[in-house]
């Protein structure tokens, strides 16, 4: 009796001890510091901790490659426009309408392969727009009618405006300190490819005519595509999708090539629900941005095809000093009672051209140094001025040699403008929107492209003065509104959401 009253006993002291344990440990819990929280990071930390590597070096060619594409597609309506003028007997506003319809192909798809890209991926478009330009592209050079060529040319513009959703996949993988030197030099793509256009131009077109040369010029495409399947999907995308699987994949693969580290931890960001939204372009945080960005773009694409198509005209129709031209420069062939200007390029036309396209790389490190010291705004203020003034030098009555280099130095500076409008562009907007901010702000340089061939080449014929001038007054008035953009970007991380 007595042993099971002490067992009782020690029994219920242990109780009571338990008891005591248990509510000093919920009046004093455990300090948050002595919870271990592990270590994440962002895309944004992931691809500043990799750095610049081989990767980088891989993506630059191929994805550089791609303006050659786009620089062969949009130089060729200068190189073939003597050529179907003369075969189909146009007048100069169907040659003009030849360019318009590439831009408006262009105008069309963008906001489009924006969207679209936003929502299902960078790579999908990109690939989806090499093969659908090639494809039609090579349609073209089988055309049997006038009307049959401007709507093939059409559909290469749609084709076009998807691979230039490639700028921003390029720019999501490049460091913020190397974007302002890597992303100017892709003008040496586009260089190539003018380079390219123009001796198939002096090669092929008078032996084997303007259908062969479009022929040819379709091989890059197909070469490229091959090549694309090297580069991978944006790792900012798959993050804004919800793939962090696919993300971490990603940035392991681009480590491995650049022989660099990620940061200690795990990838971890939060959805973006809402990609795509053109909405959030015109919010209060973008509003203005959106709104300059569009009439620059305008500006830029206008200054640029002004200038490209205004050379040739200017040598096709030997106005070089002539301020109105007479009917001599006006008519120069009649066929079948319909006005033709059955005059193709020379050796020393397409010299011209060659020249004048080295002057879109001539410059860079002059670029490169702007965008670095001055910084994307006032860079574009800069060049926007400049390409005003040598738009009115090239009224100055000179010599070939005087032209060619007056030539060289605006082909330098409205490409330098063009370069500093993408890359700013893809920096200010963030990756939700980023690929629709470009859709829409391509789609308003398109507008640009389709005005400029019937100033440069429809007014260009009734006065130089008269067709040179709104180019030179665009880029004034461009000008000054860049000045209020209200963001700069240089140094500026990628903003993963609105």
């Amino acid at each position: 009796m007595k042993t099971q009253l002490v067992d009782a006993i020690q029994l219920e002291e242990v109780e009571m001890e338990e008891e005591i344990t248990t509510t000093s440990n919920n009046n004093n819990p455990v300090e948050p510091a002595q919870v271990k929280e592990p270590k994440c990071y962002t895309v944004e930390e992931a691809v500043e901790s990799i750095g610049f590597g081989c990767f980088h070096i891989l993506l630059f060619v191929i994805m550089g490659s791609a303006n050659i594409v786009e620089a062969m597609e949009i130089m060729l309506l200068a190189v073939v426009s003597p050529e179907i003028r003369c075969e189909w007997h146009l007048e100069d506003w169907q040659v003009a309408l030849v360019s318009t319809m590439v831009f408006f192909g262009f105008m069309v798809c963008g906001v489009l392969c924006g969207y679209i890209a936003d929502k299902y991926g960078r790579w999908k478009v990109v690939f989806g727009g090499f093969v659908w330009a090639s494809y039609f592209s090579f349609l073209t050079s089988f055309s049997t009618s006038y009307g049959w060529f401007i709507f093939l040319r059409c559909m290469v513009g749609c084709g076009v405006a998807a691979t230039s959703q490639g700028f921003v996949l390029k720019t999501e993988f490049i460091p913020a300190k190397y974007r302002a030197y890597l992303l100017p030099l892709a003008s040496i793509f586009w260089m190539m490819g003018s380079i390219l256009i123009i001796v198939l131009g002096m090669t092929v077109v008078p032996t084997m005519g303007w259908r062969w040369m479009i022929r040819f010029s379709v091989i890059p495409s197909l070469v490229l595509i091959g090549l694309f399947m090297f580069i991978p999907e944006s790792a900012r995308f798959q993050v804004s999708a919800g793939n962090i699987q696919g993300a971490m994949s990603t940035l392991k693969r681009i480590a491995k090539m650049n022989n660099g580290v990620l940061p200690e931890g795990e990838l971890r960001e939060p959805e973006v629900t809402e990609r795509g939204n053109a909405v959030t372009l015109i919010s209060s945080a973008f509003r203005r941005t959106s709104l300059l960005l569009w009439y620059s773009w305008f500006v830029a694409s206008f200054s640029y095809y002004g200038s490209v198509l205004s050379s040739s005209e200017l040598l096709e129709k030997n106005l070089l000093c002539v301020t109105d031209p007479d009917l001599e420069h006006q008519i120069k062939h009649i066929q079948e009672e319909t006005l033709c200007y059955c005059i193709p390029f020379n050796s020393d036309d397409y010299q011209t051209l060659l020249i004048s396209c080295l002057g879109e790389v001539a410059l860079i490190p002059l670029n490169i140094i702007l965008l670095n010291i001055v910084g994307r705004k006032y860079s574009m203020v800069i060049l926007l001025l400049l390409s005003a003034f040598f738009f009115m030098l090239v009224n100055i009555c000179t010599t070939m040699l005087g032209f060619t280099i007056l030539l060289f130095l605006l082909r330098s500076v409205v490409s330098m403008n063009f370069n500093v409008v993408y890359i700013y562009t893809a920096e200010v907007y963030p990756t939700s929107v980023r690929s629709i901010g470009m859709g829409f702000c391509t789609s308003f340089s398109r507008i640009g492209g389709m005005i400029a061939p019937f100033i440069a080449q429809v007014l260009m014929s009734k006065s130089v003065i008269l067709a040179l001038s709104p180019f030179a007054t665009a880029c004034i008035i461009c000008a000054i509104g860049v000045f209020f953009l209200p963001i700069e970007t240089r140094g500026r991380a990628l903003l993963q959401d609105a």
